[in-house]
């Protein structure tokens, strides 16, 4: 049987990761001041990222873009941040043609 209606950005997307058009909405919640920028894993249905930067005059919104940017190879340009300016749970829009399972994949997985 065929997955109508399903395209390969939709299938095997984690809750955090919303198809947008042209690329995808990742909910994430951020914790600033930690000693270095990673992916820690889920919290409450958002993925986890922990930045060096503090929570002033945009340093670690900057600092989140960064990463994502990083990790999903792609130019900070491609990255934006559309939500929860001052929140620490965020919607970040991120312009990409990869597959949902690719964009998990990459945050997910430690980088090389």
């Amino acid at each position: 049987m065929k997955n109508e209606g399903r395209d390969s950005r939709t299938q095997a997307a984690p809750a955090w990761l919303t198809p947008a058009d042209g690329g995808y909405l990742i909910a994430v919640h951020v914790q600033p001041g930690a000693r270095r920028s990673a992916v820690v894993g889920e919290h409450g249905g958002r993925l986890k990222l922990a930045v060096p930067a503090p929570p002033l005059e945009g340093r670690a919104n900057a600092a989140v873009i960064e990463l994502l940017a990083q990790r999903l190879g792609l130019a900070r340009r491609a990255v934006a941040l559309v939500a929860g300016e001052s929140s620490r749970d965020k919607r970040v829009r991120v312009q990409t043609e990869l597959p949902a399972g690719e964009v998990a994949a990459r945050l997910k997985t430690p980088p090389k």
